[in-house]
């Protein structure tokens, strides 16, 4: 009697154990460990307006804590400067003539396949807050609210899964809202997260919050070295000598066609082409006032409610006003530095904005546990100008657009700390999402995943060159269509379509990039071999001369 005891203890204990071990391997898998992704990305946010890159212009505290607490990478740039084609690469992971969003124009060809959607299959949560600007609804994503194309600074109306609606408010602080709302009532708590929070600012016409009018319309910035850049490319002492060697493919042997037009007709200078209503916020009745004729894009507050314009009205007004008294002694000079000035007070302004509300989600992070296990990145669609070269918006392979900030964090994987000098791309974000999640990527994809560099194994990376093409021309701004590679130590680039000119930097030497020395017979060896790893380089990423052909076609047949 007493062994059959025994037996039922031992059995009793048995069961227990094994009912306790199946409960610890359920939780075990509902605890899904794999990192949670909080993908933050501004539109238009140069390098140059975050303080962890420079802080001429502006202090941006809580963007800087993620460099502080990771990641800064100085190499980071994009494969195509403008606003729907590079979200459309970080999407895919693939190249604009691969993925076909070429432009800001055509509809996102939906039968790509995007790493939300791969993360989606894969047991992870996804949500999406603020600007895509794709002309249709994103894919893979469990809850969305999206603007619609640019979206607006004041009362933005969102497009969600159950139609539109209008929110009362500033868009950053709103998307903000949206995101901490998803987090904190609307995840499931036991699987890991994909968040992509994304801002309309500091998109143009820069309409700061009512918090900031005061404050920086006061403020006065530092002029760029080059805001009178006249845009002489090629020196004259460079079109006197030719080089021996030069090849007849290159039109050497026609001095003339040693040109360098892109920077000079392009149309995004400060003086020429920003519009003093739309982007400096004079009021029509102050240029007609003064007999100045120009572009009218509309008000840009006119999405404002009573209370709001008021309250703008009284910053701005006086603004108006001083610009009357002004303006008949004003040569251009002047006014080119009074733009500019206008320029910078609004765009910062809306940063500044941005840094807050970045802070705002980094704290919700932090306060609930979340920051350990979650990669956290920063970045734009791609760079700009802010008054270099005397230029606003982007699209150039020149570097304050080709270039984008990128900073991420990672606790107890990414060293705190830590400036990144190799060469990334906005065509690296889905395989390294995908990496970090354990799961394999498609053959298609064409970038690389980070997380080498994110976890001190460098040896396993050996890019030297990055790819750039850009195709919206003729169109706004008239950028010129251009493709070219860059490395670490130079640049070069080909305009083609309505011209065929080429240009190659030194980038160490002449990082403002004003000397063209494709033609200087110094760099003859580095000319050469820049052609070459461009062609290699097209190659690899499978890019020709018939797609360029076929993308002219496609748009001059529109």
């Amino acid at each position: 009697m007493s062994n059959y005891r025994v037996f039922l203890c031992s059995l009793a204990l048995a069961t227990t154990l094994f009912s306790c071990k199946n409960e610890a391997e359920k939780k075990e898998l509902r605890q899904d460990k794999r990192p949670n992704i909080v993908f933050m990305m501004s539109d238009d946010h140069a390098y140059q307006a975050i303080s962890a890159y420079s802080d001429k212009l502006i202090n941006t505290p809580n963007i800087d804590r993620l460099a502080q607490g990771g990641v800064l990478f100085n190499n980071a740039s994009v494969t195509n400067s403008i606003c729907a084609p590079s979200r459309a690469v970080i999407l895919t992971g693939k190249h604009s003539h691969l993925n076909g969003k070429i432009d800001n124009l055509s509809k996102f060809d939906t039968t790509n396949v995007t790493f939300p959607q791969i993360l989606q299959d894969a047991g992870y949560q996804t949500a999406m807050f603020g600007k895509l600007h794709f002309g249709n609804n994103p894919k893979g994503f469990d809850e969305f609210k999206i603007l619609p194309g640019q979206g607006s600074y004041y009362n933005p109306r969102f497009i969600t899964k159950d139609g539109d609606t209008v929110i009362d408010g500033y868009v950053t602080d709103i998307i903000t809202d949206l995101t901490i709302n998803w987090l904190e009532e609307e995840r499931d708590k036991e699987k890991p997260f994909l968040l992509m929070y994304l801002h309309k600012a500091p998109h143009r016409a820069w309409l700061p919050a009512e918090r900031h009018y005061k404050e920086f319309t006061k403020k006065e910035f530092p002029l760029p070295e080059t805001l009178f850049d006249d845009y002489t490319r090629i020196q004259p002492e460079d079109l006197k000598s030719n080089s021996p060697d030069a090849s007849k493919e290159y039109n050497f042997d026609e001095p003339n066609t040693r040109k360098s037009t892109a920077a000079k007709t392009a149309e995004m200078n400060i003086l020429t082409h920003m519009i003093l209503t739309n982007d400096n916020k004079l009021k029509d009745t102050t240029i007609q006032k003064l007999g100045i004729e120009e572009r009218y894009l509309g008000d840009p507050t006119s999405r404002m409610n009573k209370e709001q314009k008021a309250a703008w009205d009284r910053v701005y007004d006086p603004i108006n006003k001083e610009f009357e008294e002004k303006y008949p002694d004003m040569d251009d000079e002047d006014l080119m530095k009074w733009k500019y000035q206008r320029y910078m007070q609004d765009y910062l302004g809306t940063i500044a904005s941005v840094d807050e509300n970045v802070g705002r989600v980094l704290d919700y992070l932090d306060d609930n546990n979340l920051s350990d296990n979650t990669i956290v990145v920063y970045t734009s669609d791609q760079g700009f100008y802010l008054g270099e070269h005397g230029w606003l918006d982007k699209r150039f392979m020149y570097e304050e657009s080709f270039r984008t900030p990128l900073l991420i964090k990672w606790p107890n994987k990414i060293k705190a700390g830590i400036t990144e000098e190799e060469m990334v791309q906005n065509l690296d974000f889905a395989q390294t999402f995908l990496d970090a999640a354990g799961v394999n990527a498609p053959d298609e994809m064409q970038g690389k995943s980070l997380l080498p560099l994110l976890t001190g194994e460098k040896e396993a990376w050996d890019r030297d060159a990055v790819y750039y093409h850009y195709y919206e021309y003729p169109a706004e701004h008239a950028v010129k269509r251009h493709y070219g590679i860059a490395t670490k130590d130079y640049k070069i680039i080909h305009f083609y379509y309505d011209v065929d000119e080429w240009e190659l930097y030194d980038r160490k030497n002449d990082p403002q990039e004003l000397h063209n020395v494709f033609y200087d017979p110094d760099y003859t060896e580095v000319r050469e071999m820049m052609v070459k790893k461009l062609k290699e380089t097209r190659k690899k990423y499978k890019d020709s001369e018939e797609l360029d052909k076929q993308f002219i076609k496609v748009y001059e047949d529109k």
